[in-house]
């Protein structure tokens, strides 16, 4: 008996041991098989924006991504885990489309959004090509190798399921912050071209400054020049102001303020606060920037600028930092305050809305008994403007981070401006991002009284969209007193293309040929259906009428030379 045992256990265990080596040929040449299946044809040539790209999957120890940019080096990420590695060669940038993307705003704005359609595509296909490649790769070797088709199917069955696990596997690993922290390979001077480095963010974004500050200085010329064609037309006497309100710490502000003040010829500027965010020391050599203007910078303390903010403003030679009293700037009385919260502050508590409204209930007694009396009242928050009605004429105010005008009982006008800063930060967490906003103030220089203003809007962090729009000031004359809420009539505002419409956007890149007709249109303010422009009063006067004609007359033409010099300005 222990014979016959001996001879069963043997007889068994060589069958096992065959049957394991049959198992272990076919495992190894299922994965030999997809290795060379990959190699031969788990690939594909892709465009991801204007970049030209090939895109493999390999069989490895450690999935990861591989970004290939010769000569430059090579970029491993740890984008997943598996056994399957991504491989992304750079092959050539394309650049018919990078001068296309650049002269196109429409699509700059797109390319995020076609780069991501890009990629997935280009993932999907790479991943089709590559089961199908494993696959079939490993479906003939197996034929080759034992010449049997059921061994053959199963083989590549092995790597198919082998392929689709490691698959699965990346995808529910899938780290995207993995691109945060690449590993460089290549020659040490390009590292930072493919990492990337804090000089270059601040490179790029004061580069994104000047681009800004000229697109805005190109559309203020062409806006200038088809300007003679709404009712109102600024006079040379014609006291401008620029009005800007909560910066926020945006550098960006600057440059486009400097272009709307130096194209629209401003008189000086008005800052309704919140210059910056957190009102500390290291923040006061923003507010020096003041001194850059060559004009009066007249300022109220916002609720995120502190009492430091306040001085250090003070101290710039042009600066006029309002702190109740009536000044004169640039022939008009001001008066003005700051807000009497410092909201970034936590430690303290924070007076409410009631501070607010009794600081403006202070300025209307000495706005009251001011004589003559002041022209323009300057807030931080509209709640302090709305104490002042009826006793000025206008307030000017911000706060909110969106344009918004109120005819307020008593004839008073509260204009509330936008965010000139774009939000600052806060812009990065709104979808889309906040626009630049601020708007230039156009006063008869004998009554003091608003005639019309012109709102000028950026569009936010990334936009390449610059919009001009003209309003005319249609309140009663002085000693009337409009009902709360009485409409103004926009008037027009400039767009670039087949015609001058008001109301339109403004992109870069477009143009206007000499026999293209401009003509006042409609507008309107953003998210607003538009209603017809200002007409021109009954009492104008022959003169200004054949004044108007011969105006429109010329513009064709003053437009086209205005177009053609940008174009050679490289605007």
């Amino acid at each position: 008996m222990r014979r016959v045992w001996r001879v069963w256990r043997g007889l068994v265990s060589s069958h096992a041991v065959r049957l394991a080596g049959r198992a272990a040929a076919v495992a190894v040449v299922a994965l030999i098989g997809a290795w060379l299946g990959l190699v031969l044809g788990g690939h594909t040539n892709v465009d991801i924006g204007p970049v030209e790209t090939r895109m493999a999957l390999q069989l490895s120890l450690s999935g990861q991504t591989v970004v290939d940019v010769p000569p430059l080096g090579t970029l491993q990420i740890d984008s997943h885990k598996g056994p399957l590695r991504l491989d992304v060669t750079v092959q050539r940038i394309k650049q018919n489309d990078v001068r296309a993307l650049s002269h196109d705003p429409g699509q700059l704005r797109g390319l995020p959004d076609q780069v991501t359609h890009d990629l997935r595509h280009a993932v999907s296909v790479v991943a089709v090509r590559g089961v199908l490649a494993a696959a079939g790769g490993s479906l003939l070797l197996g034929l080759l190798v034992f010449r049997r088709t059921g061994r053959a199917l199963l083989t590549g069955g092995i790597a198919l399921a082998v392929v689709a696990a490691s698959g699965v596997i990346a995808v529910a690993t899938w780290n995207p912050d993995a691109i945060l922290e690449p590993r460089y390979t290549g020659l040490l001077s390009s590292a930072p071209s493919l990492i990337g480095s804090a000089q270059n963010i601040v490179t790029s974004f004061q580069t994104y400054r000047r681009e800004l500050a000229r697109m805005v200085t190109n559309v203020s010329q062409l806006y200038q020049v088809a300007s003679h064609l709404p009712t109102y037309q600024a006079s040379p006497n014609t006291i401008r102001v620029l009005d800007v309100s909560d910066i926020h710490d945006n550098p960006a502000a600057w440059n486009v303020m400097h272009s709307v003040a130096n194209e629209f010829h401003v008189s000086f500027v008005i800052d309704s606060g919140d210059l910056t965010d957190h009102g500390s020391a290291p923040e006061d050599a923003f507010a020096r920037e003041v001194a850059t203007f060559g004009m009066p910078y007249v300022f109220v303390k916002g609720n995120h600028d502190s009492v430091d903010t306040q001085n250090e403003v003070a101290r710039q030679k042009n600066a006029v930092v309002l702190t109740g009293k009536v000044v004169t700037v640039g022939g008009l009385r001001i008066i003005g305050a700051g807000d009497p919260r410092f909201t970034p502050n936590v430690a303290v508590q924070v007076p409410g809305d009631q501070a607010v409204t009794a600081m403006g209930s202070q300025l209307a007694t000495t706005a009251r008994q001011a004589n003559p009396p002041p022209d323009i009242a300057v807030v931080h928050d509209p709640v302090a403007g709305v104490a002042l009605a009826g006793d000025v004429p206008l307030v000017l105010a911000g706060h909110l981070h969106r344009r918004m005008t109120q005819m307020l009982s008593g004839g008073t006008f509260l204009f509330v401006q936008g965010s000139t800063g774009g939000a600052g930060l806060r812009a990065l967490q709104s979808t889309p991002p906040t626009p630049l906003e601020c708007a230039v103030l156009y006063f008869d220089r004998t009554t003091h009284r608003l005639q019309a203003w012109d709102d000028i809007t950026l569009a936010g962090l990334g936009g390449a969209e610059v919009q001009i729009q003209r309003h005319l000031f249609t309140g009663a004359a002085p000693g009337q007193s409009p009902s709360p809420g009485q409409s103004l009539s926009p008037g027009p505002s400039v767009s670039p293309g087949q015609s001058v419409s008001p109301g339109q956007s403004v992109s870069p890149g477009q143009s206007v040929s000499p026999g293209q007709s401009v003509s006042p249109g409609l507008s309107g303010s953003p998210g607003r259906s538009p209603r017809p422009r200002q007409t021109p009063s009954p009492g104008r006067s022959p003169a200004q009428a054949n004044s108007s004609r011969a105006q429109s007359s010329t513009v064709k033409a003053l437009l086209a030379r205005l177009l053609s010099r940008s174009a050679a300005c490289g605007g």
